[in-house]
């Protein structure tokens, strides 16, 4: 093969792009990048979210029945910090907590074991919030327990920031393990739907069973419904 030399013409100069171009263009890429795969990561769980997860549950709240009292009267529907359960309902209507409980919750499902539940303090951080004024496990009425979810790809059962990041994935039949002091009880999952954050009626108190309630925001990672998965002692 042979080659051949080509003479540039008088007053040709071979022009290089600038180093700084090429760093801009390097970096403009790299955030390119970065933002498409941070969009990406959120936008994906949602969507497969409203797809798979939420034509499965009903939006419509059951009626209360007629021996049915409403606890706390008042939503709180504005954006604030909701690691904190004080958030979620006005704290002038918070029941007093005369009977500090503790128990712990497992739910096998989720690999959830023996988180800690209290109704002590509203710091969704901390452990699980049981609502006060709310049944206690075993007894006749409906328990409610708060938990703080975030978007699934970042559940982890032992951090109760993410703990209930995919109570969605819960199906009726179920079982829920709650240990109570000495007493140990196993609820079974009946109904999960989903509910508007100003519907009250996951917190009425009915007499004639023994109801658990979990309520979390959904989708995960918003505030923008409420899940609900109520659960009936065996």
């Amino acid at each position: 093969m042979s080659y051949r030399y080509i003479k540039a013409p008088p007053g040709y100069t071979l022009r290089r792009r600038p180093r700084a171009l090429n760093f801009r263009l390097l970096f403009s890429s790299l955030l390119l990048t970065l933002g498409v795969t941070a969009f990406t990561s959120v936008a994906y769980p949602m969507l497969v979210y409203q797809l798979t997860f939420a034509p499965r549950f009903s939006t419509a709240a059951a009626a209360n029945s007629s021996d049915t009292t409403t606890v706390l009267p008042e939503m709180v529907n504005t954006a604030l910090d909701y690691t904190n359960s004080d958030a979620w309902f006005s704290p002038a209507t918070r029941p007093d907590n005369s009977s500090r409980i503790s128990y712990t919750l497992s739910i096998p499902r989720l690999n959830i074991s023996s988180a800690v539940v209290r109704n002590d303090h509203t710091d969704l951080k901390e452990s699980l919030i049981h609502y006060p004024g709310t049944a206690f496990p075993g007894d006749l009425g409906n328990g409610v327990i708060f938990g703080h979810s975030v978007l699934p790809q970042f559940f982890n059962p032992k951090n109760y920031l993410t703990i209930f990041s995919t109570l969605h994935l819960l199906e009726p039949g179920d079982e829920i393990e709650i240990v109570f002091g000495p007493a140990t009880y196993t609820y079974q999952i009946k109904d999960i739907y989903e509910t508007t954050p100003d519907d009250l009626s996951p917190l009425a108190q009915s007499y004639n069973n023994r109801v658990l309630t979990l309520i979390t925001c959904t989708p995960p990672g918003t505030y923008l419904r409420r899940l609900i998965v109520k659960a009936v002692l065996l």
